[in-house]
């Protein structure tokens, strides 16, 4: 039978299948794991609602816990709390930045507290490192991220936004 030991570390190996280079466990995504005689229970809290990956994970989740011993495998979506990028650990927030994603900076703030901006936010290009870098979109691949692009290199890149 598997354990929850056994569980999370089979978890630890599904990749995000947006950001393949983070898995669904350092993004935070999973929330909880119970086994019970073979039977694994898995807590998902997507990072938006209605994202489209959640299927996807969901099957990827599944078939690696199955092929890890569970007899079966149940999923459980959670919406609140809703999902922060806060839950996003360090190890990961340096793989996303490896990868040229600019990971969330800071902590993400409550929608009723967000901070009006009038001074125009630089993010580092994750690529040679200027400052001098420019939004091109607010929305990127995905909700989550932005376009950016480095005037120092030119390169575009995504900025991973605190939710």
């Amino acid at each position: 039978m598997l354990t929850e030991t056994e569980a999370w570390q089979a978890l630890d190996a599904v990749p995000d299948p947006e950001i393949p280079v983070v898995s669904v466990t350092e993004l935070g995504i999973i929330r909880e794991v119970r086994c019970n005689d073979g039977a694994v229970t898995v807590v998902v809290t997507p990072t938006y609602s209605g994202c489209p990956a959640t299927e996807v994970i969901g099957l990827a989740v599944r078939d690696a816990l199955l092929a890890a011993g569970a007899r079966e495998v149940a999923m459980e979506t959670q919406l609140h709390p809703a999902w922060t990028s806060d839950w996003i650990g360090e190890a990961a927030r340096e793989k996303l930045r490896a990868y040229g994603i600019v990971p969330p900076e800071g902590r993400a703030a409550p929608a009723a507290v967000q901070p009006i901006r009038f001074m125009r936010r630089t993010l580092a290009c994750p690529r040679c490192g200027s400052t001098d870098t420019e939004r091109l979109t607010e929305f990127g691949s995905t909700a989550c991220k932005a376009t950016w692009r480095c005037r120092a290199c030119l390169e575009p890149f995504e900025y991973f936004k605190p939710i």
